[in-house]
C-alpha cells in the first residue's frame, strides 16, 4: 500500500475528507477543489490521484480485504473524520436477461455494498464528533438507462440508502446526501463494460441504440467541475440537502417521477433511449 504525505498541507488542514474515487472524474474535480479550500484529503482508489496533496490509498473495492486495510489505514492516522465521499462507480451495456452473475455482482459491490462498507467503517469516528456523508448518484437512479438497468438499481440503492442513513444519524448529526448528477462528460463514457454482439444476441441493435445515446448525452453533458462546483457549494451551506440535483434534467426528472404515471415514464425512457 503506497502513502503520499505532504506534510505542509497536512499541517494548515482543517478538515479531514476521506474521497472514493479521486483519480478521476467527478472524485478528481472535488479533490481539486477541496484541496483549494485546505481540507487534508484522503483517495481510496486502484489508481493513484495525482493531485499534490491528495493522500493516496490504493485498493480494489471489489475486494474487501485491501479495501477494509485502506480504510483502516486512514482511520489510524487521523484522530476524526469530517466529510466522506463515495465516487466510486462502475457501468455495463447489457440487457438484463444476458448479463453474468461474476459482472452485476462487481457492479454492485463496486457501486453499492462499498459504500455500506466504508460507511460501517468510519461511523464509530464519525459519530464521536459530527460530520458529512455524501454518495455520487445520478439522475437516472430515478429514470433508469436502457440496457443498464444494474447501473440505475445501484444508485437507487444509494439513493434510499441516504435517506434511510438521515434517520439513523440524525442524533449524532451527521447529515447524508445523495448528489444526482445528469449526464456528465468524462472519461466514464469510455470505461463503461461493453458485451460483445455474441453477448447481446437478441439485444443488439437496441443495445447499440441505446448506448450510442447514453455515450453523447454524456459528453455533451454537464463537466466534471460542474458537479464539483455544486458539491463544494453544498458543503459549504449550514445543512445537506438529501438530495442534490446538479442540472436542469435531473431536476425535471425528479418532478417527472412525482406528478407522471408510470407508462408516461415509460414512454419518456424509450424515446430518449430510441427504443
Amino acid at each position: 500500500m503506497e502513502n503520499n504525505k505532504y506534510e505542509q498541507i497536512t499541517t494548515k488542514a482543517k478538515n479531514v475528507v476521506v474521497l472514493v474515487g479521486a483519480s478521476s472524474g467527478i472524485g478528481y474535480e472535488i479533490a481539486l477543489r477541496l484541496l483549494t479550500k485546505n481540507y487534508r484529503v484522503f483517495n481510496i482508489s486502484r489508481t493513484h490521484c495525482l493531485l499534490d496533496g491528495v493522500e493516496n490509498y490504493i485498493a480494489d473495492i471489489s475486494n474487501r480485504e485491501t479495501f477494509n486495510a485502506a480504510i483502516d489505514a486512514i482511520l489510524e492516522n487521523v484522530a476524526n473524520i469530517d466529510i466522506l465521499i463515495y465516487a466510486a462507480a462502475f457501468s455495463m451495456a447489457s440487457s438484463v436477461e444476458y448479463a453474468k452473475e461474476k459482472d452485476y455482482q462487481y457492479l454492485m459491490q463496486v457501486n453499492y455494498f462499498g459504500a455500506v462498507q466504508i460507511v460501517q467503517k468510519v461511523l464509530p469516528k464519525m459519530k464521536q464528533y459530527g460530520g458529512k456523508i455524501l454518495f455520487i448518484s445520478c439522475s437516472n437512479a430515478i429514470l433508469p438507462i436502457a440496457f443498464d438497468s444494474f447501473y440505475s438499481s445501484s444508485k437507487a440503492a444509494l439513493n434510499m440508502l441516504a435517506k434511510g442513513l438521515s434517520v439513523e444519524l440524525s442524533p449524532y448529526a451527521i447529515e447524508v446526501c445523495c448528489v444526482l448528477p445528469t449526464s456528465t462528460a468524462t472519461n466514464f463514457t469510455y470505461k463503461r463494460k461493453m458485451y460483445a454482439e455474441e453477448e447481446t444476441k437478441d439485444y443488439t441493435t437496441n443495445i447499440k441504440k441505446a448506448t450510442t445515446v447514453l455515450a453523447n448525452m454524456e459528453q455533451n453533458g454537464l463537466s466534471a467541475s460542474d458537479v464539483a462546483k455544486k458539491v463544494i457549494d453544498a458543503l459549504a451551506q449550514k445543512h445537506l440537502p438529501t438530495f442534490l440535483h446538479c442540472g436542469i434534467k435531473s431536476k425535471l426528472f425528479a418532478v417527472a417521477d412525482r406528478v407522471l404515471p408510470i407508462k408516461a415514464m415509460h414512454y419518456i425512457n424509450k424515446r430518449i433511449y430510441k427504443q
